[in-house]
């Protein structure tokens, strides 16, 4: 009858997400593929709740500091590095992160995000000398390093991987990013950046790093070229690392920008970025935490995020130099936000402790 709107009763692999059973990679392609956004992000929401109960949404503070931006990985959409002979390359001082890590400090963070490049003329000593400083010194938190920094920086100094996560966890790194994943298929890394690492190379250097009690988060870079099988590729990757090793305390769907020519992107609608949000939940089902990215995405977009099995925003960031930052500045503008969601704000560190 004209009028009536019919309910279609629930999708059955949703069911069986809400359920808490373990999806399929067929499965959540199927999802992917086929089944409405405004179901998914219902079904992660719910999972959510269930999963987190209390509505309550965490938050932290942190400066990243870029310690250089000479690499010699060039990525094909990073605007950021430069060659170790360009005039505008740098290597930060002890002294200039120092002052970085006084300002954000003064602003009431208490972490610091250590990123920079594959810099192989970069001493071992420097990163030592860094974190104790930061550690010792100044009484911050650090992460820090993404999987080819680790990589490239034992090779370099003639060390195995697990020889210098115990050094770095000495001198006081307590967590390491996801870094570099974008998307982990190894076709869709040699389109990215051919010298990164390989898929399951990266999956195994976080697995290193938090079997040496270095947990972290994982994320996922879409609006290329990647395709659906390969986005359930990631998820799996991800998922099968977290099942080995367990230090994944949250996972992030981000948004390529426009930095270069040199890499294609495309548009990726808020539906679409919902949607993933949402089915990530739904298949990530070891990770606790699902992170909105403010940064990425705006204030609009990450507070229908909340509602779409996200738990976390993750800002304030107080410093960024690598992507335009679409989020929060300050502890009060994060907390302003939360409640204004419909949510009670909570703020954690970068390892959720």
């Amino acid at each position: 009858m004209r009028g009536i709107t019919i309910i279609e009763p629930m999708n059955s692999l949703l069911i069986k997400a809400i359920a808490q059973e373990r999806l399929t990679p067929a499965e959540g392609l199927e999802i992917l593929k086929n089944v409405p956004w405004t179901e998914v992000v219902e079904a992660a929401d719910t999972v959510r709740k269930a999963k987190l109960p209390g509505n309550r949404v965490g938050y932290t503070a942190f400066r990243i500091v870029n310690y250089t931006n000479v690499c010699e990985v060039t990525c094909s959409f990073c605007s950021f590095c430069r060659s170790a002979h360009s005039p505008e390359a740098y290597v930060l001082s002890l002294d200039e992160i120092r002052q970085k890590t006084l300002e954000a400090k003064a602003k009431g963070a208490d972490q610091i995000f250590l990123q920079g490049g594959v810099n192989k003329e970069i001493p071992l000593s420097y990163y030592t000398d860094v974190l104790n400083m930061l550690t010792q010194e100044l009484g911050v938190k650090v992460r820090g390093f993404s999987p080819v920094e680790l990589v490239r920086i034992a090779e370099f100094n003639n060390l195995k991987l697990e020889q210098l996560l115990d050094i770095f966890k000495e001198a006081g790194l307590s967590s390491v990013p996801g870094a570099g994943a974008e998307i982990l298929s190894d076709r869709m890394r040699q389109i990215l950046s051919p010298k990164k690492l390989p898929a399951k190379q990266w999956c195994d250097t976080l697995a290193a790093c938090h079997q040496k009690g270095l947990p972290g988060s994982a994320n996922i870079v879409i609006g290329s070229a990647e395709t659906d099988e390969e986005v359930i590729e990631h998820l799996e990757y991800v998922r099968n690392t977290q099942d080995i090793a367990g230090g994944f305390k949250s996972f992030v769907v981000w948004t390529f920008q426009p930095q270069t020519d040199k890499f294609p992107i495309r548009h990726v609608r808020g539906d679409e970025y919902l949607k993933l949000l949402a089915l990530s939940r739904l298949y990530l089902d070891n990770i606790p935490h699902i992170e909105v990215s403010l940064l990425g995405m705006g204030l609009s977009l990450g507070e229908l995020g909340l509602h779409a099995g996200a738990d976390d925003i993750n800002s304030i960031v107080i410093e960024e130099n690598v992507l335009q930052n679409h989020g929060l500045t300050t502890i009060e503008q994060a907390e302003a936000f939360i409640k204004n969601a419909g949510f009670t704000p909570y703020r954690r560190s970068l390892n959720f402790d």
